[in-house]
């Protein structure tokens, strides 16, 4: 069966790497959301930039850093819709597994391509209390907008306690947990509701991404 994931994914997995690359072309910060995402995005930039350990630790702090950043939990039980209303929470866990796997695999594998743009902060709007989405858009090395057309990333954040988390990103209008909820629950619908099938599938994907990573880095 054919699976949006290598593609939709990697392209917005790709976009939200380029956010992680954000340097001081970025605008100042003048509320707590735009703040957070600037100061972790340059956070991102560092351990990119650091050729001065080995590339496993790179990419294990790399990880550490993305899944700090951003509640996957709270992302993958909302792409499961309806569907973690009835699955077992066994089942509910091994899926968020997968996801993260998952993600952070194509996160990885989008370090080798990065191309230099930026992302730059042009605001923010504040969805509810303590709701905000973070709009930024893609600019070259250079820092001039990249394009006729420039690409808006958009960072939904949501803060707890004083602590914000990134819990969706908009690549071009389109909202990743969004789109991935309208995927997965296309698919269990064509597979009779197996959560297991997509988690399976999920790792299968994963392992696909770190095969094809492995690859590029040989040659």
């Amino acid at each position: 069966m054919r699976f949006f994931a290598p593609r939709r994914l990697a392209v917005l997995a790709a976009a939200l790497v380029a956010a992680l690359a954000l340097t001081n072309v970025a605008a100042q910060a003048n509320t707590p959301a735009e703040e957070f995402v600037q100061q972790n995005v340059q956070r991102g930039l560092s351990i990119l930039k650091n050729h001065n350990i080995p590339d496993t630790q790179r990419r294990a702090e790399f990880r550490e850093f993305l899944t700090s950043l951003t509640d996957i939990r709270r992302i993958a039980l909302f792409t499961l819709g309806a569907a973690r209303r009835t699955a077992s929470p066994n089942d509910i866990d091994a899926f968020v597994n997968a996801f993260r796997n998952y993600a952070v695999a194509v996160y990885e594998a989008r370090l080798n391509q990065y191309a230099g743009q930026f992302l730059k902060v042009t605001g923010s709007t504040e969805r509810a209390p303590g709701d905000f989405v973070v709009a930024t858009v893609l600019v070259d090395a250079n820092g001039k907008v990249d394009g006729p057309n420039p690409i808006e990333v958009d960072f939904r954040t949501q803060s707890a306690n004083g602590k914000f988390v990134v819990v969706d990103v908009s690549i071009a209008g389109v909202w990743l947990a969004l789109e991935e909820r309208d995927q997965f629950s296309s698919y269990l619908e064509q597979n009779n509701e197996n959560l297991p099938a997509l988690t399976n599938h999920l790792q299968e994907l994963a392992q696909q991404v770190h095969s094809g990573a492995s690859q590029q880095a040989a040659h």
